[in-house]
């Protein structure tokens, strides 16, 4: 009998999955990647959290991600909010977010919906996004953003904390 990877020990759906989304070499743009080193290196973060780099990837993240119970993303998300504000969505409101997606978040809406369709949705979604200030060409963050980093990891650790 095949067990489905939702069912399969390799993908328990008790599974909590941090996904820090974003182009490092847009700015700004990166500061879900910037968010997952920057946790990688942060012994608070609890030893069942798996910690990914999603980077640009979308829909090619489904296999990953398959059997994740709770989910957090990181990423930049443009709500037109002041540079540097973090931004926190979660459940149904990911749908209406306002504003104009990267590549990136397209992509990653339609891993959800795959995942919805799969029967696999995780049991929660939050987003934990940063209003960025640029997307131009640049490996570096602009100040505001960088400056939004560490309230940025608090956040993504006070929801898992939250998640017990």
């Amino acid at each position: 009998m095949n067990e489905s990877p939702v069912d399969s020990p390799a993908f328990p759906k008790t599974r909590t999955v941090v996904l820090g989304l974003g182009n490092l070499v847009h700015a700004d743009d990166g500061v879900g990647v910037h968010a997952i080193h920057r946790l990688q290196q942060d012994p608070r973060v609890p030893p069942h959290v798996t910690l990914m780099d999603g980077g640009t990837m979308g829909i090619a993240l489904l296999a990953h991600l398959s059997g994740t119970r709770r989910l957090i993303v990181v990423d930049a998300v443009d709500v037109g909010e002041p540079p540097g504000a973090i931004i926190r969505v979660e459940g149904p409101d990911l749908s209406g977010l306002p504003g104009k997606p990267s590549v990136h978040q397209l992509g990653f809406a339609d891993l959800l919906i795959t995942m919805q369709l799969l029967g696999e949705p995780p049991d929660e979604i939050v987003l934990l996004g940063v209003q960025p200030e640029s997307t131009a060409w640049s490996a570096d963050l602009t100040p505001k953003v960088e400056a939004a980093l560490a309230p940025l990891a608090d956040a993504v650790l006070n929801q898992l904390e939250a998640w017990g």
